[in-house]
């Protein structure tokens, strides 16, 4: 069996350039997540190396498939020196072990909360997970494997969270397009909602 993770080291290499610094956090019953950040201009990015290394399993699924299955690593990004984003390594390490930890699929659309700010300070607990394929291209792999997909990772205050638990995604992906809402910024408030 093939091992995926330096292959998806290379992409995110190829995509984001050389990481300029990298942290790994090893959870009981879980194998270990690193995350990787990489800065460009002013924005870092974070990015989890380790998530794809098995297929999420639908958690009705009586059996896990050890190859067949979707596999993805999430992809943070933030404007860089306006909060200490740096903390946000050991929650997105969580929220990668969230497939083996908890059996449950990570797709776009979907909600992940840590409970706790991403960073200290930080107005936002969740994400939204965003569509694949802008800033790093799928990873293909050999058949019967299906591709690495490098998820966006949204930040959402508590009340666009609960507010998107209502209305979904898509409405809440339009109201922040239609208020020009900076999606990088660490410190932004709640899009209006009313």
């Amino acid at each position: 069996m093939v091992d995926v993770l330096p292959l998806v080291e290379a992409r995110l290499r190829t995509a984001l350039g050389e990481p300029d610094a990298r942290a790994a956090v090893t959870f009981l019953g879980a194998d270990r997540i690193e995350v990787l950040r990489f800065q460009e201009g002013d924005v870092v990015r974070y990015a989890t190396l380790g998530m794809s290394a098995q297929p999420m399993t639908d958690p009705t699924a009586t059996l896990a498939d050890p190859v067949k299955g979707p596999r993805a690593e999430l992809v943070l990004s933030v404007r860089a020196g306006l909060a200490d984003t740096d903390k946000v390594l050991r929650p997105l390490a969580v929220l990668a072990a969230t497939p083996q930890v908890e059996g449950v699929v990570v797709a776009p659309g979907a909600s992940l909360d840590v409970g706790d700010p991403l960073w200290p300070g930080a107005p936002f607990t969740s994400v939204l997970v965003g569509e694949p394929g802008g800033l790093v291209e799928d990873l293909e792999l050999d058949a019967p494997m299906d591709p690495v997909r490098f998820l966006p990772l949204l930040p959402m205050t508590p009340n666009e969270a609960a507010w998107k638990r209502v209305h979904g995604a898509g409405a809440l992906q339009e109201r922040w397009l239609a208020n020009g809402t900076d999606l990088r910024d660490p410190g932004r408030g709640s899009v209006p909602l009313d």
